[in-house]
């Protein structure tokens, strides 16, 4: 929480998603509320990293999810 005040770049890395669409092993909630709360405005670039969902399909998800908790 310290160094996000000077984060140049965010990235929202995810592994997997429940039925709901929520990110099972990231607090994302709480992470973006960091993000926020430093004034960071810039993108947030995506990495999918999990094994059930294709590359594209995780990358969207991912986006979705953003989407949903950013309105």
């Amino acid at each position: 929480m310290e160094l996000m005040p000077y984060a140049r770049a965010v990235s929202a890395k995810s592994y997997e998603f429940d039925a709901r669409g929520q990110e099972t092993t990231i607090d994302y909630p709480r992470m973006l509320e960091i993000v926020r709360n430093a004034g960071y405005s810039g993108w947030i670039g995506i990495e999918y990293e999990g094994k059930r969902l294709s590359e594209s399909d995780g990358i969207r998800a991912t986006h979705n999810l953003l989407s949903r908790l950013l309105g």
